[in-house]
């Protein structure tokens, strides 16, 4: 099946990296090579592009795409080891750094990939193949408190707690081992009135365990700071989101970059001694036009945020 993913808001992602030609840009989730592709038709000779991503599906879709530049660099890996990926070539400063995160619509085409509620097939959810574990082994293994827990805070659901209840209750007869299987256990905990006026009742609950089982918020929030640091003096980082847990790291940590002092605000000057690394380019997060939500409705709860590095003379 053919890699299918239409990258989010690529004019604003490329010109908030502000791509210098002869620079070195990563970009920590390739997926299909969407955006990596407009980077590398931008870049001269003497420009590099390292792409990371950790399902194979990806590694083979972007090495077709970016077969033509020379530039190009793809590791399989998982971005929360960029830098040390980045070291393993002799790169210790780069120009720019994408993150596109979320599940590519190729993910949630592959029917047996289990990352979708349209389609019956087995709980996996792996971004990472090689990964053990699969949503199966969270659905089945975990105790009620604990998908109680994923469900209300990495999806948000004000139905978590009776959500959990049936699943427990389903699994005690046979375990719950089909996508097709934990979406009716999902319908049957929410009221029929809910479900007519609401989404479909089991996408915050798949949202919820596919977080949960990636450590996608883990990831996000222990690698920011370091792809900070390795950013060149004017270099940029760029993160597009997909919901307000991801969002409100990205917009703390840029913001803890930005002023990370940690005085109290009554002290007439900081003694801290902590420095800013940069500023937040964007106060508010850039959103996709009318047009792109139309014509990519995946778009439309997409938010880009941009951090630019500043070094001190030396550093």
């Amino acid at each position: 099946m053919e890699f299918r993913h239409m990258p989010v808001m690529p004019e604003e992602t490329i010109e908030g990296l502000r791509i210098r030609p002869d620079g070195i840009y990563a970009d920590g989730t390739l997926g299909g090579a969407g955006h990596a592709a407009l980077v590398c038709g931008k870049l001269s000779t003497r420009g590099r592009l390292i792409g990371i991503d950790q399902d194979q599906d990806a590694i083979i879709a972007a090495s077709e795409r970016l077969a033509p530049y020379k530039q190009a660099t793809i590791i399989r890996s998982n971005y929360r080891y960029m830098v040390e990926e980045l070291r393993g070539l002799g790169i210790t400063q780069v120009d720019g750094i994408l993150l596109d995160l979320g599940v590519s619509s190729h993910q949630l085409d592959q029917e047996e990939r289990g990352f979708t509620y349209r389609a019956d097939a087995p709980l996996d959810m792996r971004m990472d193949q090689r990964q053990e574990r699969t949503a199966y082994d969270i659905v089945n293994g975990y105790t009620e408190q604990e998908l109680f827990r994923i469900i209300r805070d990495y999806g948000e659901d004000r139905f978590a707690k009776n959500i959990a209840k049936h699943i427990v209750k389903a699994r005690q007869e046979a375990p719950i081992a089909t996508t097709g299987q934990l979406t009716e256990v999902i319908r049957s905990s929410i009221p029929m009135k809910i479900q007519a006026s609401g989404g479909h009742p089991a996408k915050r609950t798949f949202q919820a365990i596919r977080i949960e089982l990636n450590q996608e918020l883990e990831v996000l929030e222990d690698s920011l700071d370091g792809m900070i640091d390795i950013l060149s003096d004017g270099g940029r980082i760029c993160v597009i989101t997909f919901h307000s847990l991801e969002d409100r790291i990205v917009k703390n940590i840029f913001r803890r970059n930005e002023d990370p002092c940690t005085c109290p605000k009554d002290f007439p000057v900081c003694v801290c001694g902590k420095k800013s690394k940069g500023r937040v380019i964007t106060r508010k997060p850039i959103l996709p036009g009318e047009r792109e939500m139309e014509e990519n409705p995946r778009s439309k709860s997409a938010k880009l945020r941009i951090f630019e590095r500043t070094r001190e003379p030396g550093e």
